[in-house]
């Protein structure tokens, strides 16, 4: 399976295991997230075709010491069944607001891998009642700020009618995100802190996460040298005393 990010085999998922899933029903579909320990709460939004537990699986324990986490399968990945119908950055923006209103949350920090990120920062343009802070890592805000690599194997990947979740992400990675859902001006309302996070050899381009980065009024910058896309997983001794440290200022 092609993916911006190291994806996780379906028959892998099971292997870890939450203390806590449930599931809700939304938009007409179902909807799991895991639910872990206690505290402010902090959202995790994992990258595509993956699952919370997986994209973040050398975060959650750690951060469910002193946190309320939820994080939430996206349709037709990880735990929750697929929908008809292609997917989009604002379906998966506009399901995570349900969840988030239907649990009674908001002015939560949420945390966000590659799609995970671009639903965070679109959650944040639309709905800052919700966002307290954003930890996103390997974010773009349109097809171009992927690298040509990147985009030269989307497009051998790609087929005229996507039917399965693959076939989608690769769709939706070549023609998403759209200027409606995210653009430089859109970025410029968030007023909200920002982490954000690269590695120098990103499935992003570093030119595009600088345009990012200053389009954004409150972000500070990590670019972490010798990393690729996969931050999360292959800097946690680097990054989680960052994020905990950028999460617990006043």
């Amino acid at each position: 399976m092609l993916c911006l990010l190291p994806c996780m085999p379906r028959s892998a998922q099971a292997v870890i295991q939450p203390q806590r899933w449930h599931w809700v029903r939304i938009h007409g579909h179902k909807m799991y997230y895991a639910e872990r320990g206690n505290g402010p709460t902090l959202v995790l939004l994992h990258g595509g075709g993956d699952s919370g537990e997986h994209s973040f699986s050398r975060q959650i324990d750690l951060f469910a010491l002193h946190h309320h986490i939820i994080a939430p399968d996206q349709v037709g990945q990880g735990h929750s069944p697929d929908v008809a119908g292609p997917l989009t950055y604002t379906g998966m923006m506009q399901d995570t607001v349900a969840v988030l209103q239907l649990l009674k949350l908001h002015n939560v920090d949420v945390m966000g891998f590659s799609d995970g990120g671009i639903i965070a920062l679109m959650l944040a343009v639309r709905h800052p009642e919700l966002v307290r802070r954003l930890v996103i890592s390997g974010v773009n805000i349109a097809p171009e700020g992927l690298t040509n690599a990147q985009r030269d194997g989307l497009r051998a990947a790609q087929t005229p009618k996507p039917k399965t979740v693959d076939e989608k992400l690769t769709q939706l990675w070549l023609n998403s995100p759209t200027v409606a859902e995210l653009s430089p001006d859109l970025l410029a309302t968030i007023q909200k802190p920002v982490l954000l996070i690269s590695g120098d050899r990103d499935a992003i381009t570093l030119e595009h996460t600088l345009q990012i980065y200053h389009s954004l009024p409150l972000a500070e910058l990590l670019v972490l040298p010798g990393t690729d896309h996969g931050t999360f997983s292959g800097r946690p001794e680097w990054l989680n005393p960052i994020i905990s440290a950028f999460l617990d200022r006043p």
